[in-house]
């Protein structure tokens, strides 16, 4: 997860970031995020909505499932 996480941040320019949650339930829990970015490859800027869901085990995260809107 750490790598993904470097990955997007040394490929996109984040202009800003919203969170909500996160809603726990058992051993998962879902954040919301929002971000408005620019792919720093061609200077597309766009805005991303997504919700993570996220499985513990242990007290790590074992498991990342993003869903998203299908922009309509």
């Amino acid at each position: 997860m750490k790598a993904k996480g470097d990955w997007w941040v040394a490929n996109h320019e984040v202009h800003s970031a919203q969170v909500a949650g996160p809603w726990p339930h058992g051993d998962r829990f879902i954040v919301g995020f929002r971000f408005d970015v620019t792919m720093k490859s061609n200077g597309h800027r766009f805005t991303m909505e997504e919700m993570a869901l996220y499985t513990v085990r242990d007290g790590k995260i074992v498991r990342e499932e993003f869903f998203y809107t299908d922009g309509a």
